[in-house]
């Protein structure tokens, strides 16, 4: 059972608008926080599904009302760079972030091979990820230390040009020399082309090897978004900008299953550390609001929302399998948590686009009252 929230915190009661603004409040999450004033919604997709398809599917439905969507990539049967592709994209046009729910909880040398390399190299593609602290604080670290090695080679390209030709000053058409597929990306593979009559004279092989750095934008600190005044969400969003090409992570303080072990002093240890290290952890998944400290601004995120079905407001809110549900008005009203995150309630509905709407709708509801506008 969760412990009551401090009413009294300060974040409980500022917009997210002025929170973005707040000292120490890292450029991701100021981008986050403004983004989710902008489109109103402060609610996370939880897309657990099995097929790049579905995943593709689900964000094109539900993009316009999330300002997350959480992936599990590991339970996609065909994940690929395709995925990431197309996902990216989608995420780029309907303005949201991607919270990989990988749950990081080893050694620190295992979590930075398994945040940045293999099938998955999640880095490489989620704005978001989380972990739990059972480890020990070094894995926070270690994360940190990786996200900032996957940026600084991202932010570094190596192209190489290769020409192939005859040492002959002969101007003849045939021993001009003929230059070779250009470019190779840093990841790739330098491919040589010649042709028979190349083959059987003696060459001179030129190569230029061109290393370019390449910066995405990264939002300024206090704030990346300046408000013109017109009202106008496309003119907030081109205010806003990009997003930064930055990574963070969530740390997992408290669970909404039942029986679970995260709780009392695993969670008080969870916000200490995460006061270390503010810079990359930019909130919690947890039941309520655990920002006590005046230097607070903590983003939590808590799963097992869910809403009866219209008419049915008094229907059992639980999946018989240890998961317990609240609706968005206890979680952010009463708890003080700043985002819901919602799986099964919008993926089994009908009308997903719908249901997203109005679980985004009750939420924002819910966060207004909270700061009584």
């Amino acid at each position: 059972m969760s412990s009551p929230i401090s009413k009294t915190h300060h974040t409980l009661s500022t917009s997210f608008d002025v929170r973005a603004s707040l000292p120490n409040t890292s450029p991701l999450a100021a981008y986050l926080l403004h983004l989710i004033a902008i489109k109103r919604s402060n609610l996370c997709l939880s897309a657990d599904v099995n097929t790049t398809a579905e995943l593709l599917e689900v964000a094109e439905e539900v993009g316009d009302s999330i300002c997350l969507l959480k992936t599990h990539a590991d339970i996609i049967n065909d994940f690929s760079e395709k995925t990431v592709r197309e996902l990216r994209e989608i995420a780029k046009r309907k303005r949201f972030l991607v919270f990989e729910d990988r749950k990081f909880g080893d050694i620190g040398s295992t979590v930075q091979k398994q945040y940045t390399q293999g099938p998955l190299s999640i880095a490489k593609w989620a704005e978001i990820t989380n972990a739990h602290i059972f480890p020990g604080p070094a894995i926070v670290t270690s994360l940190k230390q990786a996200a900032a090695s996957a940026i600084a080679s991202y932010n570094s390209s190596v192209n190489t040009e290769i020409s192939v030709g005859s040492p002959s000053s002969d101007n003849s058409s045939e021993d001009e020399p003929s230059p070779v597929n250009g470019v190779a990306p840093s990841h790739g593979v330098d491919r040589l082309h010649t042709s028979t009559r190349d083959l059987r004279k003696s060459s001179v092989v030129s190569i230029s090897t061109t290393i370019s750095t390449k910066t995405e934008p990264i939002s300024p600190v206090p704030t990346p978004y300046i408000d013109d005044g017109s009202g106008s969400a496309s003119s907030a969003f081109e205010n806003l900008g990009s997003t930064p090409y930055l990574r963070a992570l969530l740390l997992l303080a408290e669970m909404s299953s039942e029986g679970n072990l995260l709780t009392g002093e695993y969670t008080t240890q969870c916000v200490e550390i995460a006061r270390q290290h503010n810079d990359f952890v930019i909130g919690f998944i947890a039941q309520r609001s655990l920002n006590e400290q005046e230097s607070d601004n903590f983003l939590t995120m808590t799963p097992g929302v869910s809403l009866p079905p219209p008419g049915k407001e008094n229907a059992n809110m639980g999946d018989g399998q240890g998961q317990q549900y609240n609706t968005p008005r206890h979680v952010v009203l009463e708890m003080g948590s700043d985002v819901i995150i919602v799986g099964r309630g919008i993926l089994q509905a009908e009308d997903r686009a719908a249901e997203a709407e109005r679980y985004r709708t009750e939420a924002w509801a819910a966060y207004e009252r909270r700061i009584k506008l």
